[in-house]
């Protein structure tokens, strides 16, 4: 049997670029993994913070190393005369897997540009991509799906800094309709990244400003005293939900440190959950998998509120972390599908999808 020839693409232009080399580094080993080699063939291709494509040689380098290369300046003449030229082997690929998390990598921009190469990849298309990263639009898919989430407003970077007279309503309003504490996010930015816990009119005004250098496009979420609960799912047309999880961690909320420091939170699986709630969760994870338009795998996350016993959607991340030890794979490993063939699934499912 001819193997096929798997692009593993990584790095990217975000600032979860590290966390992308970690999760390549995971792939990769469950790549070469038994009875995988005797199917693919690994080909890693390396994105570099400046946005350069670099082959599969000096790609392994970055694998084998952790580290990411250096960049040229943005812009620079160098980095333009080779920002669109691919390695000569990125056209023997037979499909891709994709796993750059952030913006350029998961939002729908990489997903686009495979769609181009009219080449199979691995997870959601354009659509799915772009309406799972972008908070604004995510949350109006959920609630025409009729999923319940919690109170939020939304914000323009205008509304923050050009109108002086429009700014102090807009913190009114805010207090008014939400409250406190309540959060900041910048709409299109992943991993926590720019995101502010408030509790007052200060904080509040100066977690806008934070949020408004990130992107011109804010979303405000009431806070809810919940218990975080995920479930991932895998699949296409008839996607399967995993066993559920849950996160604890002792800081105020589950920002980037919390997420990628070791030791700082807690992965249970499963979830101590009642039955009627865990099941709860993972049909409400396929609805919003089927909402978006998602495809290929997705972690779906969760608010349990115990006082009321509701559950409330609070996101998608349609290309989750994917390092050994990131819930997505540990939520399938525990449901009792392991790490290599979680990714050759992912494959076959890539595969399926384009023909």
């Amino acid at each position: 049997m001819t193997k096929l020839r798997v692009g593993l693409l990584f790095g990217g232009c975000s600032g979860e670029h590290e966390v992308s080399i970690r999760s390549a580094r995971a792939i990769a080993n469950a790549l070469n993994t038994d009875p995988n080699p005797s199917k693919y063939e690994v080909l890693p291709f390396y994105i570099q913070k400046d946005g350069r494509w670099q082959s599969p040689d000096i790609a392994q380098s970055v694998l084998e190393s952790g580290v990411p290369l250096p960049s040229e300046e943005t812009g620079s003449p160098t980095t333009r005369t080779h920002l669109w030229q691919f390695p000569p082997l990125a056209a023997e690929i037979d499909v891709w897997f994709p796993i750059l998390h952030g913006p350029n990598g998961e939002d729908g921009t990489i997903q686009g540009l495979l769609q181009l190469m009219q080449v199979p990849y691995v997870g959601s298309g354009v659509l799915a991509s772009s309406v799972g990263m972008d908070k604004i639009a995510m949350k109006s898919a959920f609630a025409q799906a009729g999923l319940a989430q919690v109170k939020y407003m939304t914000v323009n970077r205008s509304q923050v800094w050009s109108n002086p007279c429009v700014y102090p309503k807009l913190c009114d309003e805010i207090e008014a309709t939400l409250g406190y504490p309540c959060f900041v996010k910048p709409a299109n930015l992943g991993s926590s990244v720019g995101i502010a816990k408030v509790r007052s009119r200060a904080q509040l005004e100066a977690a806008l400003d934070s949020a408004a250098s990130y992107d011109r496009r804010l979303i405000v979420e009431a806070g809810v005293v919940a218990r975080e609960v995920e479930c991932a799912v895998l699949g296409n047309d008839q996607a399967q939900a995993s066993i559920v999880g849950e996160i604890t961690y002792n800081s105020d909320f589950y920002d980037y440190e919390t997420k990628y420091t070791e030791g700082r939170a807690d992965l249970h699986i499963p979830a101590l959950l009642p039955e009627a709630i865990a099941a709860q969760v993972q049909t409400l994870a396929l609805q919003a998998f089927a909402a978006v338009d998602a495809a290929g795998l997705a972690r779906i996350d969760f608010f349990y509120v115990e006082s009321t016993g509701e559950v409330l959607i609070n996101e998608i991340n349609t290309l989750p972390g994917f390092t050994a030890t990131s819930m997505y794979p540990q939520l399938w490993a525990a449901s009792g599908v392991a790490f290599p063939t979680l990714v050759d699934q992912l494959i076959q499912f890539a595969l399926e999808r384009h023909s």
